[in-house]
């Protein structure tokens, strides 16, 4: 259970690293007004969504505590990303304050991951 648990954290780091990666990859697009979501970022943030729903039923399986509070919060905060993402995807330029909005989401829930204990 262990092996199958560490693939789907390894899968969950892609995801995080493809919306967080196609966010960092814009900022110079941000700042001239015409960044854009693109289909890195939906997938990264499709990814996280599953791997992390897979996660907790792994760890409730393996008899692992899970922090449900934790995990609320960052399904919340993943599912506004995933919402502005996906609504905004097709949009040629996306406003700044969006744009940052999703990059400070995904970097607060790096940090609830890492930091919440």
């Amino acid at each position: 259970m262990d092996v199958l648990i560490n693939v789907f954290v390894a899968l969950h780091v892609i995801g995080i690293a493809s919306l967080l990666g196609g966010f960092l990859t814009q900022m110079k697009a941000m700042g001239a007004g015409t960044a854009r979501f693109t289909p890195a970022m939906l997938h990264g943030a499709l990814t996280m969504l599953v791997t992390g729903v897979a996660l907790v039923g792994l760890n409730q399986a393996d008899d692992q505590p899970v922090d449900n509070v934790k995990i609320a919060v960052k399904l919340a905060v993943l599912v506004v990303v995933l919402g502005l993402v996906y609504v905004k995807r097709d949009e040629e330029r996306v406003d700044k304050g969006l744009f940052g909005a999703v990059g400070a989401l995904t970097t607060a829930n790096i940090f609830i991951a890492t930091l919440w204990t």
